[in-house]
């Protein structure tokens, strides 16, 4: 009786993970280290699944436009394309999370240049990481695309 308890526990438990986190196997390899971002350099109003979409668009067609091909790729998934995911194309750009952090703090350059933050008076302040929180992302998937994950969890 007890190892029926236990095992019926276990496939529930089993069942719950998974669905928590249906992307794994499928767009990047299991979550191997995790973080919370839990800044909040202003509060966000409207931003919804339109406006992350189109910020993946946005991403997206930069690259395609620009003359060398993508080293990785920016997509968003989830039924509000809450999860922003983030993978390696080559194994070199996404060799380790240090690298992967790296491109984080190049992207985050690209975002204080725009006008949105210039506008707000952020681009002294502002990294990538809260223009993923103002756009009310809820997490980061970053994957070398073979053998880890690390995800960056968004509070507010």
């Amino acid at each position: 009786m007890t190892r029926t308890l236990a095992l019926l526990f276990a496939v529930i438990f089993a069942g719950a993970v998974a669905a928590q986190d249906r992307h794994v196997g499928y767009y990047y390899p299991e979550v191997t280290s995790e973080e919370s971002f839990d800044r909040v350099v202003r509060a966000s109003q409207g931003a919804g699944k339109a406006v992350r979409i189109d910020f993946v668009n946005l991403l997206t067609s930069s690259q395609l436009e620009a003359p060398e091909s993508p080293r990785f790729v920016f997509f968003a998934k989830g039924a509000d394309a809450d999860t922003l995911i983030l993978t390696a194309l080559d194994d070199e750009v996404f060799a380790t999370l240090y690298r992967a952090r790296a491109i984080m703090a190049q992207l985050t350059v690209a975002v204080r240049q725009g006008g949105f933050f210039q506008q707000e008076e952020l681009q002294y302040v502002a990294t990538f990481y809260d223009l993923l929180q103002l756009m009310q992302f809820n997490e980061l998937v970053i994957t070398d695309g073979r053998s880890w994950a690390h995800k960056v969890a968004f509070q507010r």
